[in-house]
């Protein structure tokens, strides 16, 4: 698979919804999470206003900053108690003001638009990638 380019560029059409999400989602990880969750979030939505179509063009950018941040956190295990930071689905879901089925239904989107996985290392933290088996 080739690697993801990371980069907050997205096409003058949609930096309006770009930042839109993005300052949620930047409000979210300052609150909850880390720069480095808030980082990687913010390429992840670059690289979906990037698409052609943007699957962000539709859709409530609530709803898109939360299935992208969860996306993210499941590459990451943020929902494992052991991890730092830490934070359940739930809660998660919950301080987007989302549903469990909603949230989880965004996020399986995002993960397969931008063909994430679990220890994906174009989607891993920074600190996470020397420890992990599949870099």
């Amino acid at each position: 698979m080739a690697q993801v380019k990371k980069s907050e560029n997205v096409p003058k059409v949609m930096q309006e919804k770009y930042k839109a999400i993005v300052e949620i989602t930047d409000r979210f990880s300052k609150e909850n999470l880390n720069e480095d969750y808030a980082q990687l979030i913010r390429y992840a939505v670059a690289a979906l206003s990037r698409k052609r179509p943007s699957p962000l063009e539709t859709g409530n950018i609530n709803t898109w900053a939360c299935g992208i941040t969860h996306a993210i956190g499941m590459v990451n295990f943020l929902f494992d108690k052991s991890q730092t930071p830490h934070i359940s689905a739930k809660e998660l879901y919950k301080k987007f003001g989302l549903g469990e089925s909603t949230g989880n239904s965004k996020s399986k989107a995002v993960r397969t638009l931008l063909g994430m996985y679990q220890l994906d290392p174009d989607w891993s933290l920074p600190n996470r990638l020397q420890s992990n088996p599949m870099v």
